[in-house]
């Protein structure tokens, strides 16, 4: 099984915020477009219109890894879950390590336990080369060692559900997508780290934007459901 990069964003948006913001999960679109479009926790930086991540959501369903959720109970929009754990027999952490390198691409082990805290606790790096083991060595594979990025100490890992980049150019984009170009390799295993902490605290405002388009899409279904 190979996505697109719509498909592998879209999903590991869907992966992360059932994980981190359960509350706020199953997704409409406007919050999933606006998950998928953060500028920070994500590479490359995208910029999808909702035609693209409702595209991206039917070849999903079509490969029976996300379900449309009909409205009930006062909701008045369809909304969007994935199912990758029902179909795969994955946990939470599993899940929350592919939903990092789907949104991006290949890391460390320290940068995906970083990375990965608000979805899911590993009480070191060997838990996490323990979840990574497992992906990698399922009948048919999941994650895998791609070697060393130029200046780096560290082995990183990337998910076999996407292409893997070409490390002769830059990462491509799919389409409807814009890359910023503007974060460069890291120097090494101290700049490496405080890269991914200082990426995720810059994603927390992007996140809480997310948040914040599908809490307003709850009061507007709220209001619609009492005649407002």
């Amino acid at each position: 099984m190979q996505l697109s990069p719509e498909c592998a964003r879209v999903l590991g948006a869907l992966l992360e915020k059932g994980l981190a913001t359960p509350q706020q999960y199953p997704l409409t679109v406007n919050a999933l477009q606006a998950a998928c479009n953060q500028t920070s926790n994500r590479e490359p930086v995208v910029s999808y219109d909702e035609t693209t991540v409702l595209a991206a959501l039917d070849e999903l369903k079509d490969q029976k890894l996300v379900r449309f959720v009909l409205p009930s109970h006062g909701r008045s929009v369809v909304r969007y879950r994935q199912v990758l754990p029902e179909a795969l027999g994955l946990d939470d952490r599993q899940c929350a390590i592919l939903s990092v390198l789907l949104l991006r691409g290949p890391q460390t082990i320290g940068e995906l336990r970083i990375r990965t805290e608000r979805m899911a606790k590993f009480d070191g790096l060997d838990e996490v080369q323990h979840e990574l083991d497992l992906l990698g060595e399922r009948e048919e594979s999941l994650a895998h060692d791609v070697g060393r990025r130029p200046g780096q100490k560290e082995e990183r890992w990337a998910t076999t559900l996407v292409a893997a980049p070409d490390p002769e150019h830059s990462p491509a984009v799919g389409a409807g997508t814009v890359d910023t170009g503007t974060r460069p390799p890291a120097a090494g295993p101290a700049a490496e780290g405080v890269d991914a902490l200082d990426g995720d605290v810059r994603g927390e405002l992007a996140e809480l934007r997310a948040d914040v388009a599908a809490l307003r899409d709850e009061l507007h279904a709220l209001r619609a459901s009492l005649g407002g």
